[in-house]
């Protein structure tokens, strides 16, 4: 028997909003499972930052002694190999955290649903484990202007990451719903709950 509150997979490319379109759902009672503020996190531990150290080396941190993200970004993303050795040294404790977080979300009858923010969802099978995969569109000229705004990473960063996912192309056909996020705020929350309305229908 399924769970009462439907876990809903964003899928869209960086800089699309998935974490504006997250905060939505929140907003209409959901839980949030956001995998990069928990990598962000256990990049903190020091055993995962001695790890990272010993294989990137200690050129990727900052001043303080903690891992500076942008740094070691641009190490991983150079290569397959690189950014192999990144992902096994993050991915399992975050997915861990991510398991840990479903179990208690799934326990919770006040929650509408579980949104689950995660970039690299299709590559780690999470999508089969999705009620709904709701891909966030945005045009690359909007997303990298985002992007250039939060001064997270510039354009060529951007279009380094994607190359090593999935095709956009292929998560919009994975998509069960499309939410056009080319607009305002106002808009995207419109579309949200109605896309909302319609995944809990179909329970």
């Amino acid at each position: 028997m399924k769970p009462a509150s439907p876990l809903i997979g964003l899928l869209g490319g960086i800089g699309a909003g998935k974490s504006a379109a997250a905060a939505c759902f929140v907003r209409l009672g959901c839980g949030l499972i956001d995998a990069d503020r928990l990598a962000h996190e256990i990049l903190q531990k020091p055993e995962i930052i001695q790890a990272i150290v010993d294989r990137f080396g200690s050129g990727i941190l900052s001043d303080s002694g903690l891992v500076d993200r942008k740094k070691l970004a641009s190490v991983a993303f150079s290569s397959q190999t690189a950014l192999d050795a990144l992902t096994g040294i993050i991915h399992p404790p975050v997915l861990t955290r991510c398991e840990e977080m479903l179990e208690q979300f799934q326990r919770d009858p006040t929650l509408t649903g579980i949104v689950l923010d995660m970039p690299l969802l299709v590559e780690v099978g999470w999508d089969k484990r999705c009620d709904a995969l709701v891909f966030i569109d945005c045009r690359r000229p909007l997303r990298s202007r985002r992007i250039g705004r939060q001064k997270q990473i510039d354009i060529e960063q951007q279009k380094k990451r994607e190359n090593f996912q999935i095709s956009l192309d292929k998560k919009k056909k994975m998509a069960n719903f499309i939410i056009d996020n080319n607009s305002d705020e106002s808009e995207l929350a419109k579309q949200v709950r109605k896309v909302f309305s319609a995944i809990r229908g179909r329970r």
